[in-house]
């Protein structure tokens, strides 16, 4: 018989040594817990509360047959982690990190963090993606500044908002040092094993996983990371096979399990391209595209920098002979074949439909991309498909420059389960289930770098419930990651979301250059910045403030510096003109200031950089930021969880439909939700307001009975009869 005693100390303020109440409920026979369900902390930085000690003691496993359970071990755990991707390696991380006890099952330990796509890191509103997680503490930004082939900084001529790092990585390289960094973590265990159903308790909050053998892992936090293995099939054609990606099993069962718990599910569907033999590639004719001679980094830790020989990539164009090629068949494919009704990423197209959507295009640009130093094989970026194996070598040879190509890896689609976000708060636990958290492709995103963000947070947040802590959520204006969740919860995705630039309204206060400065406190925080780190944070932001201050006092007049400022800027410079004022001047960069010897030799070069954002774009940064203050009250009014959304009359019906099955949690979360009009959010309001106005009364009403009453009570004793004495 088994028995379980858990203590929770409380939630109040770090000198509160005990709560004075807790909510007692048995979760299954013979286990006892005392249990808080954790709040939900809406914040640029976290909340502070005290930790939970916990107290155990086992006998021997579930049942009543002692012989049955001989060498039986019960697997005990803070947090449990299902899928070993890039979601998967940065939650288990995050909890392990943060002290929980932390079981990541995958169904091979030698895939843990593969790139089954393209092998690369970054990009557009992706790189900012990798340095918040950087920010706050995890890995992606210091394995791709550690396993990269090529880097560079896309839109470098335009705005500091849009700008963007982009690494080509070595896979395997990147595979093996995320496997090492997993297997050296401490509190963190590793196991090979298949998850086809979720533990409950009687109180439907998770207790553990089962697996495809029938072993039992047990803890008050679960995970799922899944990727594109639930019910995954992978196509050629018209061929298929269950598998995650190419040589790897499906996971069956774990959808099925959860479809009977009462989640929604449905289908998503990508793809990847054929690989190529390098050595039978002609690139005499092909554009090379070399990396940035001045190396960018991902992570603010400047430890995990590490220069290295820079690899090349190539551009090719498609023909008039592979759009015919395609054209012609068409009906061969999964899509256009019709075998395959699952939708595709938009904006990652196979070629097919670049073809069939861009049909006054006469071609689209290819890159031939490494996949390791060591290893011969090219990706093909852009050219994913789903037609026959037997047509894709022919295709190939239709490129410039792979006219005599060898093909390594046929090309494949892919099509899995994902359940839609909206069934998961923003915290990224899940409505229905105290405990449960989702992360990754199975929110129905696409990337790792998605993945890898939607990972830490669920990490952060699946540590501090097993914790008893109140768990962490990211406004949309603090952060990409905020803002890729907010659309995850809040809006019906169903096509693989991807991270860009304009699905943020914040975009100039959310660069990748100032990520540590808007997530570093919070890191440091809630336990995943060490003091080192935090000692660095503090001294580049110190730097930084020196720096501008140096500059609005320092004046010139006249001059080298005035004349090429005036020159580069078509304006001209005032006599006694601060560096400030220079540095606002278009086309004037700070290596202006230090050809001249005005600059600062004791900054890096990223320092420089933030220092010229600040002073160049101050009343675009400040303006943005007046516009903040002012939704932030509004848009963070929070709504009660027991609203009847369809009792409110007022609002349309389609309104009221949406809100019922999203169940928003903030006002500027229901006003994102689509179909939910503005005319609806401010019937909303009025009915918030009309309610609170109405409990006030009834508060108000209740403390004047109650004083009523105690006056009653208090009142002396007055005769019934007086005597009169004429």
């Amino acid at each position: 018989m088994a028995a379980t005693l858990t203590f929770h100390l409380s939630r109040l303020a770090r000198h509160i040594p005990f709560s004075s109440s807790v909510l007692l409920h048995l979760p299954k026979p013979h286990v006892l817990a005392l249990r808080q369900r954790p709040r939900q902390c809406s914040l640029f930085f976290s909340c502070h509360a005290s930790r939970r000690f916990s107290v155990s003691a086992t006998s021997d496993s579930r049942g009543t047959d002692c012989n049955s359970n001989v060498g039986a071990v019960d697997e005990r755990f803070d947090v449990i982690v299902v899928g070993g991707g890039h979601a998967g390696c940065e939650a288990a991380l995050a909890s392990a990190r943060l002290g929980a006890k932390t079981l990541l099952l995958t169904l091979n330990i030698d895939r843990i963090a593969w790139q089954p796509c393209n092998p690369a890191v970054g990009g557009p509103a992706k790189s900012q993606l990798v340095h918040e997680v950087d920010a706050l503490g995890g890995e992606i930004g210091k394995l791709a500044d550690r396993c990269y082939l090529q880097k560079r900084v896309l839109n470098s001529s335009r705005g500091p908002a849009v700008r963007a790092l982009r690494a080509q990585t070595d896979k395997r390289e990147y595979a093996m040092q995320m496997r090492n960094i997993v297997e050296s973590t401490s509190n963190l265990s590793i196991r090979e094993a298949m998850v086809t159903d979720i533990l409950l308790g009687k109180n439907d909050n998770v207790e553990g996983v089962r697996t495809f053998f029938g072993m039992d892992f047990y803890a008050p936090s679960v995970i799922l990371t899944t990727g594109t293995f639930m019910s995954g099939k992978i196509w050629v054609g018209r061929t298929s096979m269950p598998a995650g990606r190419a040589g790897e099993s499906a996971s069956q069962g774990l959808t099925e399990n959860l479809q009977r718990l009462g989640f929604e599910t449905d289908r998503l569907k990508t793809g990847t391209p054929a690989r190529v033999d390098s050595r039978t590639v002609d690139f005499s004719g092909l554009e090379p595209q070399h990396g940035d001679e001045e190396v960018s980094w991902f992570s603010f830790d400047s430890d995990f920098h590490f220069k290295r020989e820079q690899m090349c990539c190539y551009l090719t164009r498609t023909t008039k002979s592979t759009h015919q090629l395609i054209r012609d068949n068409l009906h061969e494919t999964p899509t256009y074949g019709g075998w395959v009704e699952a939708k595709g990423p938009r904006y990652c197209p196979s070629i097919e439909d670049k073809i069939v959507r861009f049909q006054d295009k006469e071609s689209h640009q290819i890159f031939l991309e490494p996949e390791g130093r060591n290893v011969p094989e090219l990706y093909v970026q852009g050219f994913s498909t789903g037609l026959p194996e037997r047509l894709q070598l022919p295709l190939l040879r239709t490129l410039p420059g792979l006219e005599n190509c060898s093909m390594l890896r046929p090309a494949y689609a892919v099509e899995y389960d994902f359940l839609p976000a909206h069934q998961c708060s923003r915290s990224l636990m899940t409505k229905k289930i105290d405990g449960l958290f989702f992360s990754g492709q199975i929110n129905g995103t696409t990337g790792y770098e998605e993945a890898a963000a939607q990972g830490i947070i669920s990490g952060i947040n699946a540590a501090r419930h097993s914790d008893g802590k109140p768990l962490i959520v990211l406004e949309r204006e603090s952060s990409y990651i905020g803002t890729l969740i907010d659309d995850l919860v809040t809006k019906d995705l169903r096509e693989p979301y991807r991270m860009l630039t304009s699905r943020s309204e914040h975009r100039l206060v959310l660069r990748s250059d100032n990520a540590d400065s808007r997530l570093t406190p919070l890191g440091h925080e809630i336990g995943l910045i060490d003091d080192r780190r935090w000692k660095l944070y503090q001294e580049k932001q110190a730097r930084i403030s020196e720096e501008k201050k140096r500059l609005k006092t320092v004046r010139i007049s006249g001059g080298d510096l005035a004349a090429d400022v005036t020159l580069l800027s078509s304006q001209p410079v005032k006599d006694y003109s601060t560096l400030e004022s220079l540095l606002k001047k278009p086309h004037i960069p700070y290596k202006v200031l230090d050809k001249h010897g005005f600059g600062n030799e004791l900054l890096s070069r990223v320092e420089k950089e933030c220092v010229e954002i600040d002073i160049k774009y101050e009343g675009f940064i400040t303006r943005q930021q007046n516009q903040l203050q002012q939704l932030v009250h509004q848009q963070h009014r929070p709504l009660p969880e027991d609203l009847d959304y369809y009792a409110m009359t007022t609002l349309s019906l389609e309104a009221r439909e949406k809100l019922s099955k999203v169940r928003p949690q903030t006002i500027g979360q229901a006003s994102r939700v689509g179909g939910v009009s503005p005319a609806d959010i401010t019937a909303l309001l009025i009915i918030l307001e009309v309610s609170r106005r109405r409990a006030q009364e009834q508060r108000r009403h209740q403390r004047l009975t109650s004083v009523s009453t105690d006056t009653d009570q208090h009142l002396p004793e007055v005769a019934l009869t007086e005597t009169i004495i004429s």
